[in-house]
């Protein structure tokens, strides 16, 4: 294997769905709390439009970027709802969100270079830093700060070697919100390397329980040096269908262009017509899904707080609740292992986000109330067994 091949991380969430697969297929009841994926049906409409796109014929090679009334809609959306002008030049279209984030990093970063990302955050980005042979450099963050990180910090950070700094906002695992004030602090620092791209991850900014979702691309100056990151897995229920998309100044669209060229060729006709309906249709299923999110929040969020050693503060967006164990005396992922084995409850270690999750884990709650509430009656009624059965370990 190449050397780049031992630098190459991986989602430990996709790891620990098949491990609870496999005990499902030996008998056992496993509650899934693990993977971030909308269990509603992607909307009428939207399918319906990509039934009628395969009937037309729409299932041959198209552009590498997207097709050009697919950049189209996506240019408007974004625009429309980041208050920025946007060209469909601007726009690539991909085989879901993570192209955006490998293609981004590809394009940028090199040996030598420094690219700064949220730890905990997303696992991608740190594995693909490491692969290309850049330097991750994580900010930290913290639950003091509202799952955010010091803007301070970041400005001792950036340096002459940073080529990419990483945002996401709402935040995978943390549910964590940047408000208007740190993006403007965000800037200010920023203004002093301009020679720095902004990856912003906006995957769930549709997913957002209080306030409205502020794009760092909306501050002045800053849309010609930022690669916006969306798509339709998380917003429209799409996540199997792999559409996503980037928004960013035209070298960098060019850029990605040519890397599709050579990686997938184009992202799949009849799904980019999909798309399309999904962006300029009906819009309602999306509050409703987002409606339906907000009480399970509300319930996981008080059954995690009621269970002995555990804390969680309530999430602003996306869909998980990233609760505080450390004073159950367990590591991470001893506590995760044990509640898939023992209690048939499947979440994820804080630590597969990164080496500041120490201390917390991972519940996705893109999952009915009655498998909720079901998943924390065994926690609860495991919990005392776990105690006695694993040693305690001090965080």
């Amino acid at each position: 294997m190449a050397e780049a091949m031992s630098r190459l991380g991986t989602e430990t969430a996709f790891e620990v769905l098949a491990r609870a697969r496999a005990l499902e297929a030996q008998g056992r009841k496993v509650v899934h709390l693990e993977i971030g994926e909308p269990d509603f049906d992607t909307p009428r409409h939207v399918r319906e439009a990509a039934c009628r796109a395969i009937d037309e014929g729409w299932t041959h090679y198209g552009p590498s970027p997207g097709l050009p009334e697919a950049r189209k809609a996506v240019a408007e959306y974004v625009a429309k709802t980041r208050s920025i002008a946007v060209d469909p030049e601007e726009v690539v279209v991909m085989p879901g969100g993570k192209p955006v984030i490998f293609f981004s990093i590809l394009a940028l970063a090199q040996p030598g270079d420094e690219v700064i990302y949220p730890d905990p955050g997303f696992p991608i980005y740190e594995s693909m830093i490491r692969f290309v042979g850049a330097k991750p450099v994580p900010i930290r963050i913290r639950e003091e700060n509202g799952f955010n990180f010091d803007p301070k910090e970041l400005s001792t950070l950036l340096s002459a070697k940073t080529r990419l700094l990483i945002l996401n906002s709402p935040a995978n695992p943390t549910g964590g919100v940047l408000t208007k004030d740190m993006i403007e602090d965000v800037v200010k620092s920023l203004r002093r390397f301009p020679e720095v791209t902004v990856l912003s991850d906006e995957i769930y900014s549709r997913i957002l329980y209080e306030g409205e979702h502020h794009s760092i691309a909306a501050w002045p100056g800053m849309k010609e040096r930022c690669i916006i990151l969306d798509g339709f897995s998380k917003t429209y229920a799409m996540t199997g269908w792999r559409l996503g998309y980037a928004g960013a100044p035209r070298p960098l669209t060019a850029a990605m262009s040519r890397l599709a060229t050579n990686c997938h060729s184009c992202p799949a006709s009849f799904t980019q017509i999909a798309g399309i309906a999904a962006l300029r249709g009906p819009q309602d299923g999306v509050d409703s899904m987002v409606a339906e999110f907000r009480k399970r929040r509300d319930v996981i969020v008080k059954g995690l707080n009621d269970l002995p050693g555990f804390s969680c503060k309530t999430p602003v967006g996306a869909f998980y609740a990233f609760p505080n164990i450390r004073e159950t005396g367990f590591k991470s992922k001893e506590l995760a292992d044990a509640l898939l084995d023992k209690a048939g409850v499947a979440c994820l270690a804080g630590t597969a986000f990164g080496a500041a999750g120490e201390g917390y884990l991972r519940f996705s709650y893109a999952n009915s109330i009655s498998q909720i509430e079901s998943g924390l009656a065994a926690i609860r009624e495991a919990l005392p067994s776990l105690s006695k059965g694993i040693p305690a370990r001090s965080s």
